[in-house]
């Protein structure tokens, strides 16, 4: 038929391919043993498919007019990009998850240093009565927060990661899930100092404003 450019021929060799009957074949499966060897395969046919010449095992040099352009398909590297694809989507995720759960736990800090500077107010102005200035009085609890996200980095970190490896490592024969390496512990131990000191800012700095005459009156 003219119309949908399939002649009576290659209907018949169609007809042929799918019962085995024709010499020639209509694909070609290939099973590389490792990714090494697929990607060799894979580069090749691209190359194959590329402008300029080739030249064959035999010394012999193929333009581009001399070769049918291959189509292939590679079904790992399909399979691979789908599995990619849902890692950096639950990989996303969880960043975004990990970051909401850090604002609130830096918002958390903040409220729980506010707390303990109102609840010893008098203590601050017994500080400021026997000459204590006020960047002395906001030293002093910038110190104790930078020593709260000092001891959740190390202690917590590594608790959390020996309780882990213990407990589900050993059950289920994993071995070490958790296993971190010297430069992500001090990413970690950076990250939770930083914003432990960020959410004691504001409460250290309503400590240093008080005043001592008031703060020594307050019971």
């Amino acid at each position: 038929s003219s119309s949908t450019g399939i002649t009576i021929k290659k209907l018949s060799m169609l007809s042929l391919r799918a019962v085995g009957g024709n010499d020639i074949a209509g694909q070609i499966d290939i099973y590389p043993h490792s990714f090494k060897t697929k990607y060799l395969v894979t580069d090749y046919l691209s190359k194959w498919n590329e402008e300029g010449d080739i030249t064959l095992s035999n010394g012999k040099v193929l333009s581009l007019a001399d070769r049918h352009e291959t189509k292939y398909t590679d079904n790992l590297e399909v399979i691979i990009g789908l599995i990619n694809g849902v890692i950096n989507i639950v990989t996303i995720a969880l960043i975004i998850f990990t970051a909401l759960s850090l604002v609130v736990s830096t918002v958390m800090i903040g409220i729980i240093t506010y707390v303990s500077v109102m609840e010893r107010i008098k203590e601050i102005g017994v500080i400021r009565s026997l000459g204590g200035r006020k960047n002395d009085v906001s030293h002093l609890f910038n110190a104790e927060t930078f020593m709260i996200g000092l001891a959740s980095g190390i202690f917590v970190t590594y608790l959390l990661e020996i309780i882990l490896d213990l407990t589900l490592g050993v059950k289920f024969e994993l071995g070490m899930i958790l296993d971190l390496q010297w430069w992500t512990a001090l990413i970690i131990l950076g990250v939770s100092i930083l914003l432990t000191v960020i959410a004691g800012l504001v409460p250290s700095r309503a400590a240093a404003r008080q005043d001592p005459v008031v703060a020594l009156r307050t019971e």
